[in-house]
């Protein structure tokens, strides 16, 4: 393909991308907002952001099994579909449990969209080349993630529009991916028999399910060593064990032993664990800190993100160009993860009154991590497979991202919730006021509806208890920069697939059709 063939079909895919990474970042900094008006607690703020992960993590290894089996244009735009659907049921919720379980449903279309794009460019396009067009996917992530938190400020802040429009603004731009995609992308599809791997599919996703729902509840709704502890995490054990028990003998394994047994990848997966873990499970309080702890209106919020989405765009653009040049992918992931850790130790530090200068910095550095390092996971990952495991490869270090982003939202979230309960006991205790509201004080994010000193108690206590979780960020990203500096990567190839594919009797004699529109 031409680079301008090659454009046009990204054209679609990046508009994907956008509205997959839009769906986030529009909600971080107008969902205190959101909860306050449905007067949800500090618990369901933070399953408004695990169930999309939860379900978009589950499902991220099966879309990517499909796209090695089925049509991958056809899949993109279902995954679409199952997006708008579950955004129009988001923006319709009456209650923040209803707003859970839809954004749920659309959990399941984000992972089909972050798997899928990253398989068709596969593709489409050689390693060696793909660093120059990461840097258009370095854009679309900085665009998406800026713009994300300051259209998800206005809309907030706008009396007319009104916070439903976070989740409703996303539904025309999904459609018109959906056109784009249809007009503009060429994909060729291998012939080969399907043979669907259900069970290991059915094992995995509950196994991962069931896990995570442990982690969202443990020491909050139950301890550490009850017998529902036994029981959840038993039964994740049993079914991800029986899991693969039939992956090792299905025809078609939804995640290949054989691909993350191989040293690049197995590494690879630790990282994007420990970076999805610190990168979400982090990134996703900064919002909340700007808002309530330190009471800037989510516009405001939106604006003060701009450091962390300019480091993205900044490092994603010049490493893909220098990558591209040298062939060469380890250096940078390993100076991303690095960056990372540098990033959250320096956030760590901060409460309610850190200088705004001093955090920027912070923010700037972990989002040059990010930039230098997530794609880049993928991209190494991507070049020691062949190009018919390609999907499942790609799905495979996008699952165990997710399922780290997943976790440390859920534990952070956690965490944070029981030092701000701790905290604003104390400090209601101190000041002579009542404490029996002490608890629902720090779960209730619906500040208007306290006094002003109560207020001033609880932004305090946010404020100073996100640094605490920056830390645990930190410590986490320190597994990232290991697994980093054990990789030992190829030199990127420049053909979309190795010399010498692994042969396949059914593609020979028909081995790949005319591109399908």
């Amino acid at each position: 393909m031409s680079h301008r063939q090659r454009l046009e079909s990204l054209s679609g895919l990046l508009l994907v991308l956008f509205v997959a990474l839009l769906s986030s970042t529009v909600v971080s900094t107008a969902l205190p907002k959101i909860i306050g008006a449905l007067n949800g607690s500090q618990a369901q703020y933070t399953w408004v952001v695990t169930a999309t992960l939860l379900t978009a993590t589950a499902s991220t290894p099966i879309w990517g099994k499909l796209a090695d089996l089925f049509n991958k244009k056809l899949l993109v735009q279902i995954a679409i579909g199952i997006f708008v659907v579950g955004s129009v049921l988001a923006g319709l919720a009456q209650n923040a449990g209803e707003l859970i379980a839809a954004r749920a449903f659309q959990g399941v279309g984000v992972g089909g969209l972050q798997a899928l794009v990253q398989v068709v460019i596969a593709a489409i396009i050689p390693p060696r080349e793909r660093g120059r067009y990461n840097g258009y996917l370095g854009g679309t992530m900085a665009l998406a993630t800026v713009g994300g938190p300051l259209l998800g400020g206005l809309i907030a802040d706008t009396a007319w529009l009104g916070w439903r429009w976070c989740f409703f603004v996303g539904v025309p731009v999904a459609v018109l991916a959906l056109l784009l995609l249809q007009a503009t992308l060429r994909v060729p599809t291998i012939r080969r028999p399907v043979r669907i791997d259900y069970l290991g599919a059915t094992l995995i996703s509950v196994g991962v399910s069931v896990l995570l729902i442990w982690v969202s509840f443990v020491d909050s709704s139950f301890g550490w060593f009850s017998w529902q502890t036994f029981a959840m995490v038993g039964g994740a054990v049993v079914l991800l064990v029986a899991a693969v028990g039939v992956e090792s003998r299905a025809a078609e394994p939804v995640i290949p032993l054989r691909i993350v047994r191989e040293r690049t990848t197995a590494l690879a997966i630790v990282a994007s664990l420990a970076v999805g873990t610190a990168m979400f499970g982090g990134a996703v309080f900064l919002g909340q800190y700007f808002q309530i702890g330190r009471g800037y209106s989510p516009t405001e919020a939106g604006l003060l993100t701009i450091p962390m989405m300019a480091g993205v765009l900044l490092t994603s653009i010049v490493t893909g160009r220098l990558i591209s040049v040298s062939g060469r992918v380890k250096p940078y992931i390993l100076a991303g993860t690095i960056l990372l850790v540098a990033g959250f130790a320096l956030l760590s530090t901060i409460d309610h009154q850190t200088s705004l200068v001093v955090v920027g910095a912070a923010m700037f550095l972990v989002g040059a991590g990010v930039g230098m390092s997530m794609q880049n996971l993928i991209l190494a990952v991507q070049n020691t497979v062949p190009l018919r495991d390609v999907g499942a490869a790609s799905a495979s270090v996008t699952f165990f991202r997710s399922l780290g982003g997943t976790i440390g939202v859920s534990v952070l979230g956690a965490v944070l919730a029981n030092r701000v309960t701790g905290s604003i006991t104390h400090d209601l205790a101190a000041a002579g006021l009542p404490t029996s509201g002490g608890g629902e004080g720090a779960s209730n994010l619906n500040l208007t509806a306290l006094p002003d000193t109560v207020q001033h108690i609880v932004r305090a206590a946010y404020g100073d208890a996100t640094g605490h979780i920056f830390l645990i960020s930190a410590a986490i990203g320190v597994l990232g920069v290991i697994a980093a500096a054990l990789l030992k990567p190829p030199p990127l190839r420049t053909s979309l697939d190795h010399a010498t594919p692994a042969p396949e009797p059914e593609a020979a004699a028909d081995p790949v059709s005319s591109p399908t529109r």
